[in-house]
């Protein structure tokens, strides 16, 4: 019997001078963090992005806790956010004594419903933290104008956006404060690591002090004082070089992963359009107004259990499928701040999405196979009369 290849669904970008660029990290010396590589990498996402200052981390986890320590939180205050996210976009406010307040998403995008934000605002509220899901923008204009209607922080999680943008402009530079990440899953990627983008310089010195231990190191090396102390709180946020050398070599490359990776976008959904029929299930959608990077390619299918039911039948020919997020509200975590909170939206589509293998290396061959699968299920659904 001949045993298929697996196709995972992720495999790591990588473009060919990250181990050049760790061989010049071992020879320098030089492997904590804010050296030649680190310097390079901040300097390019400045530059690229049109971002005053970015500043690389460990994680996206950490760009995201140090954007809530400068929100300067007290117990009781609330960030508003979807609940159809990751963890670290809820418990980096939570470590700092706050609330999240969920909103529902947009059946379209997946994105935080704009039109729902407003509603959610008390006179508790200090901020508001928007997810761009999949690398697909929110509604920025309608956002901004809210957060700064009400005097609020505005906060994106572009963990999954790097490189993306809404109506020209890139996701990360639009609220007070951005988080990228940089994880073994991104389009981008050092294994782990990301950094947090700082829209308003008033929180520059700051961050810099909250990144380096709570320590104002950075202004003695730059000769501003004599010594350096511990002035506030704070932790190891910086990235080691040898992680920074890893990313260069990935961000010299931004330009060739996003071709790569539309290409296999369109694959996808060329490959499937015809096929698709909103009783077995619905293709993802870019608005007009974005232009995404092309992290995921989701589809949506009518019930949870048929979703489960395509991931174990891609699962058997050796594809591999995911869902995604459980949505927070309904952690135990999320239930214990929260309380019983019901978001219709992100309930149903949580339960009925999946994600097909996509990635920069992966093959045309490797895409048929995904389509073909896809198609051979849906053509049994359609046969049986359940779509």
């Amino acid at each position: 019997m001949q045993i298929t290849c697996q196709v995972p669904f992720n495999k790591p970008c990588v473009t060919g001078n990250e181990l050049e660029y760790i061989r010049q990290v071992l020879a320098s010396g030089h492997l904590g963090g804010d050296g030649q590589f680190t310097e390079a990498c901040s300097k390019f996402l400045q530059e690229r992005f049109a971002i005053p200052k970015v500043l690389l981390t460990p994680s996206c986890t950490a760009a995201l806790e140090m954007s809530a320590m400068l929100c300067d939180l007290s117990p009781g205050d609330e960030i508003i956010m979807p609940s159809y996210t990751f963890v670290t976009t809820a418990s980096a406010f939570a470590r700092e004594g706050a609330t999240p307040v969920f909103v529902d998403i947009r059946p379209d995008t997946l994105n935080i419903d704009e039109r729902l934000i407003e509603a959610a605002i008390t006179s508790r509220t200090r901020a508001i933290c928007v997810v761009h899901y999949g690398g697909v923008a929110c509604e920025m204009d309608v956002i901004s104008e809210i957060a700064r209607k009400h005097n609020l922080i505005l906060i994106e999680d572009a963990a999954q956006a790097v490189g993306a943008s809404y109506k020209g402009r890139a996701l990360g530079s639009f609220g007070d404060l951005g988080t990228y990440s940089f994880h073994e899953t991104k389009n981008l990627t050092c294994g782990e690591g990301g950094a947090l983008c700082i829209n308003n310089v008033d929180y520059i010195e700051r961050a810099e002090i909250l990144r380096d231990k709570g320590t104002d190191r950075k202004k003695f090396f730059r000769g501003q004082v004599d010594k350096y102390t511990w002035v506030d709180t704070g932790s190891s946020y910086a990235l080691g070089e040898a992680c920074a050398a890893l990313l260069l070599a990935q961000l010299e490359h931004i330009d060739v992963i996003g071709v790569a990776r539309q290409k296999a976008y369109s694959n996808y959904y060329n490959g499937l359009i015809e096929l698709e029929n909103k009783t077995c299930f619905e293709l993802p959608l870019l608005p007009d107004y974005c232009e995404s990077n092309f992290h995921l390619f989701r589809l949506l299918l009518p019930t949870a259990e048929r979703r489960n039911q395509f991931i174990s039948k891609l699962n058997k020919v050796n594809i591999q499928a995911i869902f995604h997020y459980i949505p927070l509200h309904q952690s135990a975590m999320g239930k214990k701040l929260v309380g019983n909170v019901s978001l219709p939206i992100t309930e149903s589509l949580s339960g009925r999405l999946v994600r097909l293998p996509l990635y920069y290396s992966i093959t045309e061959d490797e895409q048929e196979r995904v389509i073909a699968a896809t198609r051979n299920f849906f053509d049994a659904e359609t046969k049986s009369g359940r779509c």
